[in-house]
């Protein structure tokens, strides 16, 4: 017997029970045709996830107290490899907002804080990596670029 995890919107609208008891055994997967796939899951399953996501950020922010922002730099190192070329400085504000990032995620239950800030320190991480670019972008700038396009509006 298959586990099914994906069911289609009609499903949902046509047998709303049957899907309802997939789902209290497992999350499913509610695919639309005219938007983004949702996700159906019990409640109780959802506060799990998310006291779990607090005690874990919790331990981290433990973790980079105790161990300090080296040690939680160097573990890092894992799975980020590219904070190997960022300043020490670097290393460590990184380690610190990254610490933060998680905690705030995890509290909220909202993540894209977090996948923001990896992704705006992977961008650092390339620009200490290529040293042409370092240099344009650390040169003093000579005059105004004139006004900023609202990004809003692009």
């Amino acid at each position: 017997m298959s586990i099914r995890n994906e069911v289609q919107w009609s499903e949902l609208a046509r047998d709303p029970k049957s899907v309802a008891a997939i789902a209290d055994q497992h999350e499913v997967r509610v695919k639309r045709r005219d938007g983004a796939d949702l996700m159906l899951v019990r409640a109780d399953h959802h506060a799990y996830r998310h006291s779990g996501a607090v005690t874990a950020a919790r331990a981290m922010r433990a973790l980079f107290r105790h161990a300090g922002p080296d040690a939680v730099a160097d573990a890092l190192l894992d799975e980020f490899p590219w904070i190997s070329v960022l300043p020490k400085s670097d290393r460590a504000e990184f380690v610190q907002e990254f610490v933060q990032a998680i905690q705030i995620s995890a509290e909220l239950g909202q993540w894209s804080l977090l996948a923001q800030t990896v992704h705006e320190w992977a961008n650092t991480a390339i620009v200490h990596a290529d040293p042409e670019l370092h240099r344009a972008l650390s040169e003093p700038t000579e005059g105004d670029f004139g006004p900023v396009p609202n990004p809003m509006e692009m």
